[in-house]
């Protein structure tokens, strides 16, 4: 009895340690993200470095599928809605946020993408009709105000192109607010390990096809500086694969409400590093707005079934592997 009770203390122990360090995952390195991006920018075109850092991950994904046994074999349906996905996540819903951050400070970015919720709620108004619940019509009205404090500040528009790079991440929150109505529809590889791969590697290539198009120059990584070689890495390794592996582990142990608790924590962390780092001034009403947006981010979450999370349903969790 007294070594059953020390494994289950074990087990117990262990998990409780998993989970702190998924937590970790979901809010430092998923909100260190945005100054890894702003840090490569500046070197390197964006196309190109989403296109490096998604296909990389991608292949990386595959290689630790073979490793641990998971089939990688998809439909051919499933292969087109996974492009499908990626395109609308990644390939412009991240690699336009890229592009974007060459005019706009990594925490401002990472606030006015704080109001994901707010997007998907108002797309499932209007493509599917659905009905906004009190709390979420709260909610939407205080992100709205938000939102209106975050874009109005001179310090903002004044810098050149700032108001084009704000645009632009608007547009990249509406193709991730659709890609998140689609995917909860579509036919995607069950395992979303195999399912993330897929979007990864296939988002790399638009990206790839984007970059030569527009005639970006691409370099070796040889050739690249030092923090951009660890930025770079960190965004593949970390950000791509170990974050969302915690992510998705998160809404298999702990409750939905509290892995949305990334949502709140996210752009705090990139707006103190965007200053500790980049000197990224944050001013009052950058607090404020903040606030003020996170609160209506907070009343549109209390609804019972989150619609932030539905591009990572449990029906592709890898139940059957």
């Amino acid at each position: 009895m007294w070594f059953i009770g020390k494994v289950i203390f074990m087990s117990k122990t262990q998990n409780a340690l998993l989970i702190v360090l998924a937590f970790f995952a979901i809010y430092v390195i998923w909100g260190s993200t945005y100054l890894m991006n702003k840090i490569a920018v500046h070197e390197l075109p964006p196309f190109m470095l989403a296109s490096v850092r998604f296909s990389v991950a991608g292949i990386l994904i595959f290689i630790l599928c073979k490793i641990m046994g998971i089939p990688l074999t998809i439909t051919k349906k499933q292969l087109l809605n996974s492009i499908v996905a990626g395109f609308l996540f990644l390939a412009f819903g991240n690699g336009f946020v890229v592009w974007a951050l060459k005019y706009v400070d990594s925490g401002f970015a990472a606030l006015e993408i704080a109001a994901q919720p707010l997007v998907i709620l108002l797309l499932m108004r209007i493509l599917e009709g659905k009905k906004i619940q009190t709390m979420s019509v709260v909610g939407v009205i205080i992100g709205i105000l938000g939102i209106y404090l975050l874009v109005s500040q001179n310090q903002v528009i004044s810098q050149e192109n700032s108001v084009l790079g704000m645009v632009m991440i608007f547009f990249c929150m509406v193709s991730w607010a659709y890609g998140s109505l689609f995917v909860a529809k579509a036919d995607l590889p069950k395992n979303y390990f195999v399912n993330t791969g897929f979007q990864m590697f296939t988002a790399g290539i638009i990206l790839m096809v984007g970059s030569l198009l527009i005639g970006e120059t691409w370099t070796l990584p040889t050739t690249w500086s030092s923090p951009v070689q660890y930025a770079m890495l960190f965004l593949i390794v970390l950000g791509s694969i170990v974050a969302f592996t915690a992510f998705n582990y998160l809404l298999k142990v702990v409750s939905p409400e509290k892995v949305a608790t990334s949502t709140y924590v996210n752009p705090i962390i990139a707006l103190l590093l965007g200053w500790f780092f980049l000197d990224e001034q944050i001013t009052t009403q950058s607090t404020i707005a903040a606030i003020v947006l996170l609160t209506g981010v907070y009343f549109i979450n209390t609804r019972k079934k989150l619609v932030l999370f539905s591009r990572f349903s449990s029906r592709y969790s890898p139940k059957e592997d």
